[in-house]
């Protein structure tokens, strides 16, 4: 009977912590990326990059997402979920380090480990969550979206400041999120040493077959997670240039979009739960695009200081409800959490593809037009495309 209590009290123990430890995670999966843009200005003074160069340097994670997301399932297999996940916030500290050394091969190796880093996280937290709380999918979904989505807008805000408030410049800047990282390391140790006493509490994901790849509805989903990521990574890459371009300072355009990532948070947590409460989701990701089209259509517009902030707002709203859409699609649409990580996986690789051409394209956009009018135009463009791939994959059906 007290040994019963005894494993009793472990495995609770363990599943607080593991919530926690996804939480943690989540922490790290976006600030590494979000706080480059608004430094993306002093790195070109002080590194010299073109503006095609600091776009490829944003979409450098996006490419090492692609080429690293169908390898982690694979990974998770040999080493486990805790130790891959272990492995990838290691990586990602080194990479944050690395690239807060001045100079441009330093800044793009370390962009690189970076991206290797964030992929483990990205593929993993899926899986994990629909293997561990298939019932609460939705809401444990809402739970670290909307954690990705506060740190995020935080750390958008405060890059600025940092860099110059505090005298840290951009590098150090940079430093500050490996903070998190290195929190989250500790956490994920203890919790790789936890398992190896208790084998049996946590079950390891692995990927089941290459079928996956023929699914037109997985087709549809990783699209789906593609185009509205391009818009998130250029928007994180390059508002606060467009807006800066519009008359406002750097510090000012810097935390509109960290404002932008607020206004998102409401729906980062509501959209996942409102999704897993319906059998199909087409008129949510109707809803959401339609806010993105007539955003970037605002900013094209650009008239006035009224329309800009309404703007900034309804693009918040947008990209703050399509991430944890596409991430909820992925547990909705797969029929357990083996499936979820295969379809994470794939969706993430080819939707990251398209993803990372977004900031490297809209970059050479502007340097060939010198304005910024022509690459809101294509966002417009973009949005239309998320809005029926969406809708495709709102429907109710299984890959």
């Amino acid at each position: 009977m007290e040994l019963s209590k005894s494993q009793d009290y472990v495995k609770s123990t363990y599943l607080y912590l593991f919530i926690a430890g996804i939480i943690l995670v989540a922490f790290n999966l976006r600030p590494a990326i979000t706080s480059l843009g608004p430094l993306v200005g002093m790195i070109q003074t002080d590194i010299g990059l073109a503006h095609w160069s600091a776009g490829l340097l944003m979409s450098l994670p996006l490419v090492v997402f692609a080429f690293m997301s169908p390898l982690v399932p694979k990974l998770a297999i040999r080493l486990t979920n805790e130790k891959t996940l272990l492995f990838g916030l290691i990586i990602l500290f080194i990479g944050i380090s690395i690239r807060s050394i001045p100079t441009a091969f330093l800044l793009f190796l370390g962009t690189l480990l970076v991206g290797l880093g964030i992929a483990i996280g990205n593929v993993l937290l899926p899986a994990v969550v629909k293997d561990k709380f298939p019932k609460k999918f939705g809401l444990m979904t809402s739970v670290y979206s909307t954690s990705m989505g506060l740190i995020a807008s935080l750390a958008s805000g405060v890059s600025i400041p940092l860099a110059v408030g505090f005298n840290l410049g951009w590098q150090g800047a940079q430093m500050v999120w490996g903070i998190p990282a290195i929190i989250a390391i500790i956490l994920w140790t203890f919790l790789f040493k936890m398992n190896q006493k208790n084998r049996n509490v946590v079950k390891v994901i692995a990927p089941t077959s290459t079928r996956i790849w023929r699914s037109p509805l997985a087709w549809q989903i990783a699209t789906f997670m593609g185009f509205q990521s391009f818009l998130f990574y250029v928007t994180i890459s390059w508002l606060p240039e467009i807006l800066h371009s519009q008359g406002m300072s750097l510090q000012t355009a810097g935390w509109m979009l960290s404002f932008t990532q607020l206004i998102g948070l409401p729906a980062s947590f509501f959209i996942p739960v409102l999704a897993g409460k319906f059998q199909s989701q087409v008129w949510i990701s109707f809803a959401l695009s339609l806010c993105s089209v007539i955003g970037y259509t605002g900013l094209w517009l650009g008239s006035s200081y009224p329309v800009l902030i309404i703007s900034i707002m309804l693009i918040g709203l947008a990209l703050g409800g399509s991430f944890p859409l596409a991430l909820s699609y992925i547990g909705l649409r797969a029929r357990d959490g083996r499936q979820a990580a295969e379809l994470s996986g794939m969706a993430q690789s080819t939707g990251y593809i398209l993803a990372a051409v977004g900031p490297l394209f809209i970059g050479y956009l502007f340097d060939l037009t010198h304005l910024w009018n022509v690459p809101l135009m294509a966002l417009i463009l973009v949005s239309f495309i998320v809005m029926v791939f969406g809708m495709l994959s709102g429907r109710n059906r299984y890959v």
